[in-house]
Protein backbone atom coordinates (compact mmCIF):
# COMPACT_ATOMS: atom_id res chain seq x y z
CA UNK A 1 0.00 0.00 0.00
CA UNK A 2 1.20 3.29 -0.70
CA UNK A 3 1.76 5.51 2.39
CA UNK A 4 -0.02 9.07 1.69
CA UNK A 5 1.97 12.13 0.61
CA UNK A 6 2.57 14.68 2.76
CA UNK A 7 0.71 17.94 2.72
CA UNK A 8 1.30 21.61 3.71
CA UNK A 9 -0.39 24.46 3.72
CA UNK A 10 2.29 26.80 2.04
CA UNK A 11 5.14 25.59 0.46
CA UNK A 12 8.48 27.92 -0.13
CA UNK A 13 11.86 27.61 -2.17
CA UNK A 14 14.33 29.23 -1.15
CA UNK A 15 15.49 30.97 1.78
CA UNK A 16 15.99 34.94 0.25
CA UNK A 17 13.24 37.58 0.49
CA UNK A 18 10.69 34.36 -0.12
CA UNK A 19 11.85 33.95 3.79
CA UNK A 20 10.46 36.68 4.66
CA UNK A 21 6.91 35.89 4.13
CA UNK A 22 6.12 33.21 6.92
CA UNK A 23 5.74 35.24 9.38
CA UNK A 24 3.62 35.19 12.83
CA UNK A 25 0.78 35.36 10.76
CA UNK A 26 1.05 32.43 9.28
CA UNK A 27 1.65 30.32 12.29
CA UNK A 28 -1.41 28.48 12.42
CA UNK A 29 -0.57 27.13 8.80
CA UNK A 30 1.78 24.35 8.10
CA UNK A 31 4.60 25.54 5.91
CA UNK A 32 7.47 23.55 3.81
CA UNK A 33 10.64 25.52 3.31
CA UNK A 34 12.82 24.50 0.85
CA UNK A 35 16.70 25.87 0.06
CA UNK A 36 19.42 23.79 -1.45
CA UNK A 37 22.26 25.64 -1.08
CA UNK A 38 24.48 25.34 2.29
CA UNK A 39 23.97 28.53 3.09
CA UNK A 40 20.36 30.62 4.58
CA UNK A 41 19.34 33.45 3.41
CA UNK A 42 19.40 34.16 -0.13
CA UNK A 43 21.88 36.00 -2.90
CA UNK A 44 21.77 39.20 -0.71
CA UNK A 45 22.99 38.60 2.24
CA UNK A 46 25.46 35.95 1.08
CA UNK A 47 27.15 36.94 -2.14
CA UNK A 48 25.57 40.12 -3.12
CA UNK A 49 24.76 43.58 -1.98
CA UNK A 50 25.97 43.27 1.45
CA UNK A 51 29.14 41.43 1.32
CA UNK A 52 30.20 43.64 -1.57
CA UNK A 53 29.31 46.86 0.14
CA UNK A 54 31.16 45.92 3.31
CA UNK A 55 33.80 45.33 0.74
CA UNK A 56 32.86 48.85 -0.97
CA UNK A 57 33.61 50.72 2.07
CA UNK A 58 36.79 50.05 2.57
CA UNK A 59 38.09 50.15 -0.64
CA UNK A 60 36.51 53.71 -1.07
CA UNK A 61 38.83 54.96 1.70
CA UNK A 62 42.22 52.96 0.15
CA UNK A 63 40.69 55.10 -3.43
CA UNK A 64 40.10 58.37 -1.08
CA UNK A 65 44.44 58.63 -1.38
CA UNK A 66 44.24 60.03 -4.78
CA UNK A 67 41.29 62.22 -4.22
CA UNK A 68 42.58 63.83 -1.46
CA UNK A 69 45.79 65.20 -3.38
CA UNK A 70 42.81 67.39 -5.40
CA UNK A 71 42.00 69.48 -1.95
CA UNK A 72 46.41 69.22 -0.92
CA UNK A 73 45.66 66.69 1.39
CA UNK A 74 48.74 63.78 1.35
CA UNK A 75 47.71 60.28 2.41
CA UNK A 76 49.27 57.22 2.07
CA UNK A 77 48.01 53.62 1.65
CA UNK A 78 50.02 51.22 4.05
CA UNK A 79 48.41 48.33 3.51
CA UNK A 80 45.10 46.54 2.91
CA UNK A 81 44.65 43.35 4.98
CA UNK A 82 42.44 41.45 2.62
CA UNK A 83 42.01 38.43 4.94
CA UNK A 84 41.32 40.16 8.28
CA UNK A 85 38.66 42.08 6.21
CA UNK A 86 36.95 38.78 4.54
CA UNK A 87 36.84 37.01 8.06
CA UNK A 88 35.40 40.40 9.29
CA UNK A 89 33.01 40.60 6.61
CA UNK A 90 32.02 36.60 6.37
CA UNK A 91 32.54 36.38 10.08
CA UNK A 92 29.36 38.64 10.75
CA UNK A 93 27.49 37.12 7.71
CA UNK A 94 28.33 33.57 8.24
CA UNK A 95 26.52 33.70 11.78
CA UNK A 96 23.09 35.36 10.38
CA UNK A 97 22.71 32.97 8.04
CA UNK A 98 23.33 30.28 10.16
CA UNK A 99 21.21 32.08 12.65
CA UNK A 100 18.28 32.50 10.38
CA UNK A 101 18.85 28.73 9.14
CA UNK A 102 18.54 27.00 13.33
CA UNK A 103 15.79 29.76 13.96
CA UNK A 104 13.52 28.43 10.97
CA UNK A 105 15.01 24.76 11.95
CA UNK A 106 13.34 25.39 15.46
CA UNK A 107 9.85 26.28 14.24
CA UNK A 108 6.91 24.38 15.36
CA UNK A 109 4.99 24.73 12.18
CA UNK A 110 7.64 24.60 9.55
CA UNK A 111 9.39 21.59 7.77
CA UNK A 112 13.17 22.82 6.36
CA UNK A 113 14.39 20.81 3.34
CA UNK A 114 17.85 21.37 2.63
CA UNK A 115 17.59 20.11 -1.03
CA UNK A 116 16.93 20.90 -4.49
CA UNK A 117 13.09 21.20 -4.95
CA UNK A 118 11.61 20.59 -8.28
CA UNK A 119 8.05 20.27 -9.32
CA UNK A 120 6.69 16.48 -10.24
CA UNK A 121 2.46 17.64 -10.98
CA UNK A 122 0.14 20.36 -9.61
CA UNK A 123 0.96 21.38 -6.49
CA UNK A 124 3.43 18.70 -6.10
CA UNK A 125 6.83 18.68 -5.32
CA UNK A 126 9.83 16.59 -4.73
CA UNK A 127 12.75 18.15 -2.24
CA UNK A 128 15.61 15.14 -2.57
CA UNK A 129 13.90 11.93 -1.08
CA UNK A 130 10.73 13.67 0.17
CA UNK A 131 7.81 14.00 -1.89
CA UNK A 132 4.65 16.20 -0.96
CA UNK A 133 1.89 18.50 -2.02
CA UNK A 134 0.63 22.37 -1.09
CA UNK A 135 -1.95 24.52 -1.17
CA UNK A 136 0.26 27.33 -2.20
CA UNK A 137 3.30 27.42 -3.35
CA UNK A 138 5.95 30.81 -3.87
CA UNK A 139 9.11 30.20 -6.06
CA UNK A 140 11.81 32.49 -5.06
CA UNK A 141 14.75 30.42 -6.08
CA UNK A 142 16.68 33.85 -6.99
CA UNK A 143 19.54 33.94 -9.40
CA UNK A 144 22.98 32.41 -10.05
CA UNK A 145 26.32 34.01 -11.83
CA UNK A 146 26.50 33.19 -15.94
CA UNK A 147 29.01 30.74 -16.66
CA UNK A 148 30.48 31.00 -20.37
CA UNK A 149 30.89 26.79 -21.76
CA UNK A 150 34.20 27.35 -22.62
CA UNK A 151 37.95 25.54 -22.19
CA UNK A 152 39.13 25.94 -18.39
CA UNK A 153 36.04 27.64 -17.19
CA UNK A 154 36.28 25.28 -13.81
CA UNK A 155 40.29 26.17 -13.10
CA UNK A 156 40.40 27.05 -9.31
CA UNK A 157 41.53 30.52 -9.79
CA UNK A 158 38.41 31.51 -11.90
CA UNK A 159 35.83 33.22 -10.10
CA UNK A 160 32.62 34.04 -10.06
CA UNK A 161 31.20 36.86 -7.33
CA UNK A 162 29.62 34.17 -5.59
CA UNK A 163 33.45 33.25 -4.57
CA UNK A 164 36.06 35.91 -5.30
CA UNK A 165 35.14 37.41 -2.11
CA UNK A 166 36.53 34.43 -0.09
CA UNK A 167 39.95 34.33 -1.37
CA UNK A 168 42.90 34.24 0.72
CA UNK A 169 44.72 36.71 -0.19
CA UNK A 170 44.96 39.87 -3.14
CA UNK A 171 45.99 38.67 -6.46
CA UNK A 172 49.00 41.70 -8.04
CA UNK A 173 46.96 41.00 -11.64
CA UNK A 174 42.70 40.19 -12.13
CA UNK A 175 41.34 40.01 -15.46
CA UNK A 176 37.60 40.43 -15.09
CA UNK A 177 35.24 39.63 -17.92
CA UNK A 178 32.47 41.66 -18.35
CA UNK A 179 30.71 45.09 -18.59
CA UNK A 180 27.84 45.47 -16.01
CA UNK A 181 27.44 46.24 -12.76
CA UNK A 182 29.19 43.12 -10.61
CA UNK A 183 31.95 43.74 -13.11
CA UNK A 184 31.78 47.49 -12.27
CA UNK A 185 31.76 47.55 -8.83
CA UNK A 186 34.26 44.19 -8.00
CA UNK A 187 36.98 46.26 -10.48
CA UNK A 188 36.66 49.49 -7.85
CA UNK A 189 36.98 46.95 -5.25
CA UNK A 190 40.03 44.98 -6.49
CA UNK A 191 41.70 48.03 -8.33
CA UNK A 192 41.50 50.28 -5.43
CA UNK A 193 43.20 47.37 -2.69
CA UNK A 194 46.12 47.97 -5.24
CA UNK A 195 45.57 44.82 -7.80
CA UNK A 196 46.15 45.60 -11.84
CA UNK A 197 42.80 44.98 -13.56
CA UNK A 198 42.07 44.67 -16.88
CA UNK A 199 38.89 44.51 -17.82
CA UNK A 200 37.41 42.93 -21.18
CA UNK A 201 33.90 43.61 -22.54
CA UNK A 202 31.94 42.48 -25.22
CA UNK A 203 29.99 45.31 -26.10
CA UNK A 204 31.42 48.36 -23.80
CA UNK A 205 30.38 49.07 -20.39
CA UNK A 206 27.37 49.45 -18.26
CA UNK A 207 24.92 48.57 -21.17
CA UNK A 208 21.36 49.95 -20.04
CA UNK A 209 22.60 53.24 -18.83
CA UNK A 210 21.98 56.32 -20.47
CA UNK A 211 24.23 57.13 -23.01
CA UNK A 212 25.41 60.32 -21.13
CA UNK A 213 26.78 58.57 -18.25
CA UNK A 214 28.30 55.38 -20.21
CA UNK A 215 30.73 58.03 -21.91
CA UNK A 216 31.51 59.47 -18.79
CA UNK A 217 32.06 56.53 -16.67
CA UNK A 218 34.17 54.86 -19.46
CA UNK A 219 36.75 58.07 -19.78
CA UNK A 220 37.06 58.07 -16.01
CA UNK A 221 37.58 53.92 -15.94
CA UNK A 222 40.04 54.33 -18.80
CA UNK A 223 42.50 56.49 -16.32
CA UNK A 224 41.91 53.56 -13.52
CA UNK A 225 42.33 49.97 -15.69
CA UNK A 226 43.29 48.67 -18.56
CA UNK A 227 39.93 48.02 -20.55
CA UNK A 228 39.20 46.09 -23.61
CA UNK A 229 36.09 45.92 -25.67
CA UNK A 230 34.57 43.58 -28.41
CA UNK A 231 36.29 40.39 -27.67
CA UNK A 232 34.59 37.16 -26.47
CA UNK A 233 36.22 34.84 -24.35
CA UNK A 234 37.35 31.44 -25.92
CA UNK A 235 38.81 29.52 -23.10
CA UNK A 236 41.46 29.49 -20.16
CA UNK A 237 44.90 27.42 -19.27
CA UNK A 238 46.52 27.32 -16.78
CA UNK A 239 50.78 28.33 -17.39
CA UNK A 240 54.09 27.22 -17.08
CA UNK A 241 54.40 29.74 -13.75
CA UNK A 242 50.81 28.61 -12.68
CA UNK A 243 49.44 31.80 -13.95
CA UNK A 244 46.11 31.74 -16.09
CA UNK A 245 46.40 32.38 -19.45
CA UNK A 246 43.01 33.54 -21.00
CA UNK A 247 41.96 33.58 -24.71
CA UNK A 248 39.87 36.06 -26.59
CA UNK A 249 38.97 36.70 -30.15
CA UNK A 250 37.10 40.03 -31.39
CA UNK A 251 34.57 39.88 -33.96
CA UNK A 252 37.21 39.44 -37.20
CA UNK A 253 38.69 36.56 -35.81
CA UNK A 254 41.95 37.78 -34.51
CA UNK A 255 42.93 36.57 -31.22
CA UNK A 256 44.37 37.80 -27.97
CA UNK A 257 45.98 36.24 -24.92
CA UNK A 258 46.28 37.59 -21.40
CA UNK A 259 48.39 36.49 -19.12
CA UNK A 260 46.64 37.29 -14.80
CA UNK A 261 46.50 35.82 -11.75
CA UNK A 262 42.74 35.52 -11.48
CA UNK A 263 39.71 35.67 -13.09
CA UNK A 264 36.33 36.80 -12.46
CA UNK A 265 33.70 35.84 -14.57
CA UNK A 266 30.97 38.94 -14.21
CA UNK A 267 29.01 38.33 -17.11
CA UNK A 268 25.83 38.42 -15.72
CA UNK A 269 22.95 35.89 -13.68
CA UNK A 270 20.45 33.96 -14.54
CA UNK A 271 17.21 33.18 -12.79
CA UNK A 272 16.91 30.16 -11.16
CA UNK A 273 13.80 28.40 -12.90
CA UNK A 274 15.06 25.24 -15.29
CA UNK A 275 15.99 23.35 -12.09
CA UNK A 276 12.43 24.00 -10.65
CA UNK A 277 11.22 22.05 -13.79
CA UNK A 278 8.27 24.04 -13.92
CA UNK A 279 6.59 22.19 -16.91
CA UNK A 280 5.82 19.57 -14.65
CA UNK A 281 4.10 21.99 -12.50
CA UNK A 282 2.41 23.99 -15.57
CA UNK A 283 4.04 26.99 -14.29
CA UNK A 284 5.18 29.11 -17.78
CA UNK A 285 8.44 30.40 -18.16
CA UNK A 286 9.54 33.06 -20.49
CA UNK A 287 12.37 32.50 -23.73
CA UNK A 288 14.87 34.22 -21.34
CA UNK A 289 14.08 31.68 -18.10
CA UNK A 290 12.29 34.15 -16.77
CA UNK A 291 9.06 32.87 -14.45
CA UNK A 292 6.19 34.42 -15.93
CA UNK A 293 3.75 35.99 -13.40
CA UNK A 294 0.87 38.68 -13.40
CA UNK A 295 0.63 42.04 -11.52
CA UNK A 296 -0.34 40.10 -8.59
CA UNK A 297 2.71 37.82 -8.55
CA UNK A 298 0.69 34.50 -9.74
CA UNK A 299 1.98 32.09 -12.15
CA UNK A 300 0.16 30.46 -14.81
CA UNK A 301 -0.44 27.84 -12.19
CA UNK A 302 -3.27 27.93 -9.85
CA UNK A 303 -1.85 28.89 -6.37
CA UNK A 304 1.81 29.28 -7.49
CA UNK A 305 3.42 32.35 -7.03
CA UNK A 306 6.61 33.82 -7.62
CA UNK A 307 8.68 36.74 -7.09
CA UNK A 308 12.57 38.36 -6.81
CA UNK A 309 15.06 37.62 -9.21
CA UNK A 310 13.68 34.25 -10.70
CA UNK A 311 10.77 36.46 -12.71
CA UNK A 312 11.94 39.50 -12.49
CA UNK A 313 14.64 40.60 -14.55
CA UNK A 314 15.57 43.96 -12.81
CA UNK A 315 17.48 41.65 -10.35
CA UNK A 316 17.26 44.02 -7.23
CA UNK A 317 16.88 42.90 -3.94
CA UNK A 318 14.07 46.61 -3.25
CA UNK A 319 12.14 44.95 -5.59
CA UNK A 320 12.04 41.07 -4.23
CA UNK A 321 11.52 42.07 -0.91
CA UNK A 322 8.47 44.47 -2.26
CA UNK A 323 7.20 41.67 -4.16
CA UNK A 324 7.14 39.39 -1.06
CA UNK A 325 5.09 41.89 1.01
CA UNK A 326 2.65 41.87 -2.18
CA UNK A 327 2.82 37.89 -1.98
CA UNK A 328 2.68 37.71 1.50
CA UNK A 329 -0.85 39.90 1.19
CA UNK A 330 -2.42 38.02 -1.32
CA UNK A 331 -1.50 34.37 0.40
CA UNK A 332 -3.67 35.81 3.37
CA UNK A 333 -5.96 37.73 1.64
CA UNK A 334 -7.26 35.81 -1.23
CA UNK A 335 -10.47 38.13 -1.92
CA UNK A 336 -8.72 41.19 -1.97
CA UNK A 337 -5.39 41.11 -3.96
CA UNK A 338 -3.11 43.60 -4.17
CA UNK A 339 -0.74 44.70 -7.38
CA UNK A 340 2.84 45.38 -6.91
CA UNK A 341 1.86 48.38 -9.34
CA UNK A 342 4.22 50.36 -11.95
CA UNK A 343 6.25 51.99 -9.94
CA UNK A 344 9.80 54.11 -10.93
CA UNK A 345 12.39 51.12 -9.98
CA UNK A 346 15.89 53.45 -8.91
CA UNK A 347 19.39 51.03 -8.57
CA UNK A 348 22.67 52.09 -7.71
CA UNK A 349 26.08 50.99 -9.04
CA UNK A 350 28.59 51.76 -5.76
CA UNK A 351 31.72 51.93 -8.04
CA UNK A 352 33.94 54.72 -8.33
CA UNK A 353 32.04 57.11 -8.73
CA UNK A 354 28.79 55.73 -7.50
CA UNK A 355 26.08 55.08 -10.41
CA UNK A 356 22.27 56.04 -9.79
CA UNK A 357 19.30 55.39 -11.95
CA UNK A 358 15.73 55.91 -12.10
CA UNK A 359 13.26 55.88 -15.11
CA UNK A 360 14.15 56.41 -18.82
CA UNK A 361 17.17 57.17 -20.49
CA UNK A 362 17.55 59.13 -23.55
CA UNK A 363 18.00 56.11 -26.06
CA UNK A 364 14.67 54.61 -24.28
CA UNK A 365 12.71 57.99 -24.47
CA UNK A 366 13.62 58.19 -28.19
CA UNK A 367 13.00 54.74 -29.07
CA UNK A 368 9.20 55.20 -27.56
CA UNK A 369 8.92 58.35 -28.95
CA UNK A 370 8.21 60.13 -25.73
CA UNK A 371 8.30 64.18 -26.07
CA UNK A 372 11.51 64.96 -23.42
CA UNK A 373 13.67 67.82 -22.45
CA UNK A 374 16.93 66.78 -20.54
CA UNK A 375 19.35 68.64 -18.21
CA UNK A 376 22.45 68.07 -17.33
CA UNK A 377 24.44 69.64 -14.20
CA UNK A 378 27.70 68.92 -13.41
CA UNK A 379 28.95 68.21 -9.80
CA UNK A 380 31.74 71.41 -10.12
CA UNK A 381 28.43 73.74 -10.92
CA UNK A 382 27.51 73.99 -7.18
CA UNK A 383 28.83 75.01 -3.83
CA UNK A 384 29.94 71.93 -2.35
CA UNK A 385 31.24 70.39 -5.80
CA UNK A 386 33.38 73.20 -5.43
CA UNK A 387 35.07 71.90 -2.06
CA UNK A 388 35.23 68.14 -4.08
CA UNK A 389 37.36 70.13 -6.64
CA UNK A 390 35.39 67.84 -9.08
CA UNK A 391 35.56 68.17 -12.96
CA UNK A 392 33.93 64.14 -13.55
CA UNK A 393 30.91 64.20 -12.57
CA UNK A 394 27.20 65.15 -13.46
CA UNK A 395 23.47 64.27 -13.37
CA UNK A 396 21.21 64.22 -16.18
CA UNK A 397 17.75 64.98 -15.86
CA UNK A 398 14.81 63.91 -18.31
CA UNK A 399 11.18 65.68 -18.43
CA UNK A 400 7.97 65.88 -19.95
CA UNK A 401 8.65 69.41 -21.35
CA UNK A 402 4.80 70.60 -21.30
CA UNK A 403 3.70 68.90 -17.56
CA UNK A 404 7.15 68.78 -15.94
CA UNK A 405 6.79 65.40 -14.72
CA UNK A 406 10.20 63.36 -14.80
CA UNK A 407 10.84 60.92 -17.10
CA UNK A 408 14.29 59.64 -15.48
CA UNK A 409 17.27 60.48 -13.75
CA UNK A 410 20.76 59.42 -14.05
CA UNK A 411 23.62 60.25 -11.33
CA UNK A 412 27.39 59.70 -11.79
CA UNK A 413 29.57 60.92 -8.94
CA UNK A 414 29.63 61.10 -4.94
CA UNK A 415 26.73 60.07 -3.10
CA UNK A 416 24.67 59.37 -5.84
CA UNK A 417 23.01 56.41 -4.57
CA UNK A 418 21.60 58.60 -2.09
CA UNK A 419 20.99 62.38 -4.16
CA UNK A 420 18.56 60.16 -6.34
CA UNK A 421 15.98 59.04 -3.96
CA UNK A 422 14.25 62.73 -4.06
CA UNK A 423 14.15 62.14 -7.23
CA UNK A 424 12.42 58.78 -7.41
CA UNK A 425 9.83 59.99 -4.58
CA UNK A 426 8.80 63.03 -7.23
CA UNK A 427 8.94 60.51 -10.21
CA UNK A 428 6.63 57.88 -7.39
CA UNK A 429 3.68 60.99 -6.14
CA UNK A 430 3.79 63.35 -9.42
CA UNK A 431 5.54 66.36 -8.02
CA UNK A 432 6.87 68.36 -10.58
CA UNK A 433 10.10 69.53 -11.76
CA UNK A 434 9.37 73.18 -10.95
CA UNK A 435 7.38 72.75 -7.69
CA UNK A 436 10.12 70.02 -6.28
CA UNK A 437 12.58 73.07 -7.10
CA UNK A 438 11.07 75.92 -5.95
CA UNK A 439 8.51 74.26 -3.44
CA UNK A 440 11.02 73.96 -0.64
CA UNK A 441 14.69 74.68 0.98
CA UNK A 442 17.67 73.29 -0.35
CA UNK A 443 20.27 73.41 2.13
CA UNK A 444 23.05 75.11 1.18
CA UNK A 445 25.73 74.88 0.57
CA UNK A 446 25.24 70.85 0.57
CA UNK A 447 25.56 68.47 -2.62
CA UNK A 448 21.29 68.31 -2.89
CA UNK A 449 21.85 71.64 -4.45
CA UNK A 450 22.81 69.78 -7.34
CA UNK A 451 19.60 68.38 -7.97
CA UNK A 452 17.91 71.54 -7.31
CA UNK A 453 20.23 73.44 -10.01
CA UNK A 454 19.65 70.26 -12.56
CA UNK A 455 15.40 70.89 -11.78
CA UNK A 456 15.68 74.56 -12.79
CA UNK A 457 17.72 73.81 -15.72
CA UNK A 458 15.38 71.90 -17.43
CA UNK A 459 13.82 73.88 -20.72
CA UNK A 460 10.50 73.44 -19.38
CA UNK A 461 7.29 74.75 -21.76
CA UNK A 462 4.98 77.40 -20.41
CA UNK A 463 6.14 77.32 -16.81
CA UNK A 464 7.42 80.25 -14.83
CA UNK A 465 10.60 80.00 -12.58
Amino acid sequence: MLRPLDHYDLAIIGSGSGNSIADEAFADRSIAMIERNPVFGGTCINVGCIPTKMLVLPADFASSVAEARRVNVDLSLDAVDFPAMRDRIFGRIDQISEGGKEWRSSADNLTLFSAEASFVGERRLRAGEHEFTADQIVLATGSSAVLPAVPGIDLPKVHTSDTIMRIDELPQTLLIIGGGYIATEFAHIFGSFGVKVTQLARSGLLRGQDQTIIDRYTEIAAERRTLRFGQTLDGIETSEDDQLLVLTSDADGEQYTYLTDMVLIAIGRSPNSADLNPEAGGVRVSASGYIEVDEFQRTSADGVWALGDVCNPNQLKHVANREARVVRHNLLHPDDLQPVGDLPVPSAIFGEPQIATVGLTEQQAIAAGVDFVTAIQEYGSVAYGWALEDTDHLMKLLADPASGQLLGAHILGPQAASLIQPLVQAMTFGLGAQEMARGQYWIHPALPELVENALLALPLTGQSR
